[in-house]
């Protein structure tokens, strides 16, 4: 009691040369002010909020590499989407929630390709990027592929773009807000530059003596079908992979060349002797200098060329027979049965025992693909031979248009070893000896006859 009882008291203490006054107070006003205290420290206090105004998604677009190519590339197109969408400002104030989201956000957000006007083929579906902030950018890549005889100019690419954001929000009380979403459906143009190019296009193939094994031209009628006039253009073929016709001279110069010129050139081409009687690929270019003065190739152009059979030979006997110890002339036929013409061609034999060649050389001269020669060789048989049919090797060598020298595939000369020649051989001994007992018996009549004449 002496400590509420103090209260209503007034005190008056000194301490370091100072005097504090306690004036009474009441017991119910201090209750009071504890219970005021009390309740403030219960209460949370109010925090201001942050509201975003006025924004929402900027997209752009633009390639993120170089934005020109050549007629018949196939690439990879890269497209950079940009959001440069701004919040102008920004309020804080009590009992406003905050947004978790911003109005210019791009959500959701899908990047279509579209080819336009251009002459290209866009090989790739719609690609989802999906969220983009303000600020940020993203890359949707594209496989496009320009028409190979795409014409030079500037096309623009249509670039869709759809997506959502955050249109508005709208807060129910202190603790709701509601959020509203808007969908967009734009289109960006984005440019590209399709480079003047030199373009062949091949019109005329022209086959001559063009035989497995042998050299033969092939004429070509050469059209520039492109956007750019070549200069110092030079026409050239080359070997297409593995195909057996390899170019024996392959260039030809033509000089100026421009859009809807048309050249008529002339190579020498070589096939392979194992090539089979059908139509090769043959790849077909121009050198020349384009409109930036720099030389450059232009796109390959691959045509058929017909390869005919290679020239070949057949032989077949005429007089081929010989007696053991006999010498004798052999002749055969030989027909051309290829479909090449073959030059100053010359039918050889290789003699074998018992055979000697005093002339294994027979000149057959020029022979178009049917022609028929006859091939004739002095041969001697020793005394010893067997009675029997032989067979010697024989070739034909021949020129090509070119005077280069070819062999044809072996052939086989047939030889025939008979006996020697005889009357037992010719008529045989039973019709010998008839024959020698009719003549006696002729002569013994005729005699007889004599013999008894009257005189």
């Amino acid at each position: 009691m002496d400590f509420i009882h103090g209260f209503h008291k007034k005190q008056t203490i000194s301490a370091a040369g100072g005097t504090f006054s306690n004036s009474p107070v009441s017991l119910p006003w201090l209750l009071c002010l504890v219970s005021i205290i009390l309740l403030l420290s219960a209460v949370p206090p109010v925090m201001a909020g942050e509201q975003v105004m006025t924004g929402n998604p900027q997209l752009d677009a633009h390639i993120a590499s170089t934005n020109e190519f050549s007629p018949g590339d196939d690439v990879i197109l890269p497209v950079v989407i940009e959001n440069t969408g701004l919040n102008q400002f920004m309020i804080s104030e009590s009992g406003i929630i905050s947004r978790s989201d911003l109005s210019n956000t791009a959500k959701q957000l899908t990047v279509t390709l579209g080819a336009g006007d251009a002459p290209l083929v866009v090989k790739a579906d719609p690609q989802i990027v999906g969220e983009l902030p303000a600020s940020d950018s993203a890359t949707a890549n594209f496989h496009i592929t320009v028409n190979k005889y795409a014409q030079a100019g500037v096309y623009q690419l249509p670039v869709v773009l759809n997506y959502t954001y955050l249109y508005q929000a709208s807060q129910e009380g202190t603790q709701v807000l509601n959020y509203e979403y808007q969908s967009v459906n734009e289109t960006v143009l984005i440019p590209i530059k399709i480079k003047p190019e030199l373009q062949i296009a091949v019109f005329g193939v022209e086959a001559e003596n063009v035989n497995a094994g042998i050299e033969g031209f092939v004429n070509l009628t050469v059209r520039n079908i492109g956007s750019d006039d070549g200069q110092n253009a030079v026409v050239k073929i080359q070997q297409n992979g593995q195909s057996p016709i390899t170019p024996a001279e392959g260039s030809v110069y033509i000089g100026d060349f421009p859009v809807g010129a048309t050249a008529n050139c002339t190579f020498r081409v070589s096939v392979d002797q194992d090539a089979l009687q059908k139509t090769y690929p043959l790849d077909v270019l121009v050198y020349y200098k384009n409109y930036e003065g720099d030389y450059v190739d232009s796109p390959i152009e691959t045509v058929g060329v017909p390869v005919g059979q290679k020239v070949n030979f057949a032989m077949t006997p005429v007089d081929i027979s010989v007696a053991p110890g006999g010498n004798t002339v052999l002749s055969y036929k030989v027909k051309n049965i290829g479909e090449a013409t073959a030059y100053n061609a010359e039918a050889r034999i290789s003699a074998i025992v018992p055979f000697t060649c005093n002339d294994d050389t027979s000149f057959l001269g020029t022979m178009a693909p049917g022609d028929i020669r006859t091939a004739s060789f002095d041969v001697t048989v020793d005394s010893d031979a067997t009675v029997k049919e032989y067979g010697i090797d024989a070739e034909v060598r021949y020129l090509d248009s070119f005077d280069n020298v070819f062999t044809s595939d072996p052939l086989k000369a047939d030889v025939q070893v008979v006996p020697p020649f005889n009357v037992v051989n010719l008529i045989g001994l039973p019709a010998l000896i008839g024959i020698i007992l009719a003549v006696l018996a002729i002569a013994g009549y005729a005699l007889y006859r004599k013999g008894f004449k009257p005189r």
